[in-house]
């Protein structure tokens, strides 16, 4: 059983993930970040995921153990909906890892992402979207330090210690810097794997 996260250490660690893919592609590019919240990079894993999948909360997890590190404290995805509707389970990766997770957004979610997978796949499929997406709830509306809004969802840490913590790691702008380098990372490979 890991250890509470302790916001006050030093240098604690983030795994920031993002994705990069394009709306005709199969397979979206995962690209995970360790940080240390003196800003060093500490390590980085690549991987995949199905654009319009179900496959977003194993993908996560499989990145994550792919570092083969005990010592991340905590994990930031850019977004809790990826590669057009492959929709996160939070809670589940906190449970598998005993990691904190925040799920990240940059703008409010849109009232009608229901609607649009219904309308995007068959039934059977959309319902199950659709659970997840409710199982999420609603994100919570925060103002950084950087005077930024962003939205949060979180699993294993409260609201209170996912503020201290995205403001640990943000220096400027909206965008904690273990997401805005894994997202950099993932445009950079995204191109390498279509050749």
């Amino acid at each position: 059983m890991r250890s509470a996260l302790h916001i006050e250490k030093k240098a604690i660690r983030a795994l920031g993930i993002a994705e990069s893919f394009k709306k005709d592609q199969e397979i979206s590019t995962l690209a995970g970040v360790v940080i240390r919240s003196d800003l060093v990079i500490d390590g980085f894993a690549i991987g995949t995921l199905e654009v319009s999948g179900s496959d977003a909360t194993e993908s996560v997890l499989g990145l994550y153990r792919a570092l083969r590190r005990n010592d991340v404290n905590s994990i930031m995805i850019s977004g809790s909906v990826l590669s057009l509707y492959n929709v996160l389970d939070i809670d589940t990766i906190f449970e598998e890892l005993r990691v904190p997770v925040i799920a990240l957004s940059f703008s409010k979610a849109a009232s009608d992402l229901a609607a649009n997978i219904r309308a995007r796949f068959p039934e059977k499929i959309a319902a199950e979207k659709i659970a997840f997406l409710e199982k999420l709830g609603r994100a919570q509306k925060v103002r950084l330090k950087t005077g930024y809004d962003v939205f949060v969802r979180t699993a294993g840490m409260t609201q209170n210690i996912s503020n201290r913590l995205l403001d640990k790691f943000t220096l400027q702008g909206s965008i904690p810097e273990p997401i805005r380098v894994a997202r950099l990372l993932a445009k950079s490979i995204a191109p390498l794997r279509m050749k």
